[in-house]
């Protein structure tokens, strides 16, 4: 595991739409270093196909991918959000910014990119200045040149590897 400070860092999770912070107490984490945590969860409610997952926020890259898997550990589908990075070195707290584009990766590799009325939204509101919009839309080109490209089972292959790891 990677260290900062030797010590686990703590985990929150900031929404734009609806304005909310999370802190993600029941999330464990796998894996960390200055690029990369991984993390498996479970849904606090259920309310859709899947029970529980792994995530990997790069947040070099500015994404968070996750494996959505359902009650018989079948996949459901990999879940891409675009991140932005905060952290406080303080706390050791990393929030993740949700910039509410998402891209949806299916089991039979087709996609679709959602949210973007979010954005919209965001932009009429004032919510997100203009660095971080700009941020937003280079690392959704760069995460969809992947997709475009068949690079995205790097993504995969690196969650899948701590899947096992866990289920050990």
């Amino acid at each position: 595991m990677g260290t900062n400070n030797g010590m686990t860092p703590t985990l929150y999770r900031r929404r734009y739409i609806p304005d909310e912070l999370i802190h993600l107490k029941n999330d464990k984490i796998l894996y960390f270093d200055k690029d990369s945590i991984v993390t498996s969860w479970e849904v606090l409610t259920k309310r859709h196909s899947f029970t529980h997952g792994f995530s990997c926020y790069y947040i070099d890259k500015n994404i968070k991918v996750s494996k959505f898997l359902d009650d018989n550990n079948e996949l459901v589908y990999w879940y891409c959000d675009i991140i932005h990075t905060e952290y406080d070195s303080e706390k050791n707290a990393y929030t993740f910014c949700d910039l509410l584009a998402d891209v949806i990766v299916y089991p039979n590799y087709t996609f679709k990119v959602v949210d973007i009325d979010e954005i919209a939204v965001a932009l009429e509101k004032d919510i997100l200045s203009k660095d971080i919009l700009i941020k937003l839309m280079k690392s959704l080109d760069a995460l969809l040149n992947d997709i475009y490209s068949g690079k995205f089972t790097k993504y995969m292959d690196y969650i899948n590897n701590y899947e096992k790891r866990a289920n050990k």
